[in-house]
């Protein structure tokens, strides 16, 4: 546990050799990444954080920024004595991942988007972010249990039925608090693209069927930041539905 304001920051520190980070993303925790430590871990350090109001991580107030949850990171990496890092941010985990680049660059040896991206929100999904929150407050189970499977392509649903049901059960340890203050902070969070290009390596990945990211979106960013894009099969939990391919590409990154 490191301290961070007023309360600790849970995290898991496995293996040796380069430090890579791992965040994971909204309504997640750090059992998210076990099979990638599994792998990963075996030629290098891999830190697994629970961001705020996430995992074992309590709250910090009612808007958790994506600067503040980046803060929370750095409080880490402080009690580990970790300087430099290869960091993979999941979804919102990408967000903290840009956040804490702009803020710590001096810490961050390569940056790997998965399943994120550096734009703001549009302000549709600013304005369902709002729904969503007032949602939660009165119906947040099936608020929650929709958000997982809407995660998923369509195609891969069936296939991955047991999957979903575990990540449901997860995901509603979040206390509603948790649930609301990071979607306050990722609705205020602010275009991150030129920040992205300042690091030296960087990788986007994605799924080919990403309910929330759009195939030639991607595309068009990888471009616009010069950065190479691997496309997956199947959504947005791409360490689930392309798992074997994921932790190949991550292994390869890492390596790089």
């Amino acid at each position: 546990m490191a301290k961070f304001k007023e309360t600790t920051v849970f995290y898991t520190d496995k293996g040796k050799g380069n430090c890579v980070v791992l965040l994971h993303g909204f309504l997640e925790n750090i059992t998210m990444w076990n099979d990638v430590v599994t792998e990963v871990s075996k030629r290098n350090r891999v830190v697994c954080i629970d961001l705020l109001g996430h995992g074992k991580t309590a709250c910090v107030g009612y808007i958790h920024s994506m600067e503040e949850m980046a803060d929370a990171v750095k409080a880490v990496l402080k009690e580990l004595r970790i300087r430099k890092a290869i960091f993979i941010g999941h979804s919102m985990g990408g967000y903290v991942s840009l956040a804490f680049a702009e803020k710590y660059p001096e810490n961050v040896k390569a940056l790997c988007l998965l399943n994120s991206t550096t734009q703001e929100d549009s302000e549709e999904r600013k304005e369902l972010r709002l729904r969503a929150s007032k949602m939660a407050q009165t119906n947040y189970e099936a608020l929650v249990k929709m958000s997982i499977t809407n995660l998923f392509a369509e195609a891969s649903r069936e296939q991955f039925s047991k999957e979903i049901e575990t990540i449901k059960t997860e995901a509603l340890k979040t206390p509603v608090q948790g649930y609301i203050a990071a979607t306050k902070g990722m609705r205020l969070r602010e275009n991150k693209e030129t920040i992205f290009q300042t690091i030296e390596k960087r990788l986007i990945i994605s799924g080919i069927d990403d309910p929330l990211l759009e195939e030639q979106s991607i595309k068009e960013e990888g471009v616009r930041t010069n950065t190479p894009v691997v496309f997956l099969p199947h959504g947005h939990m791409s360490h689930i539905e392309a798992k074997t391919e994921l932790i190949k590409e991550l292994a390869n990154f890492i390596k790089a």
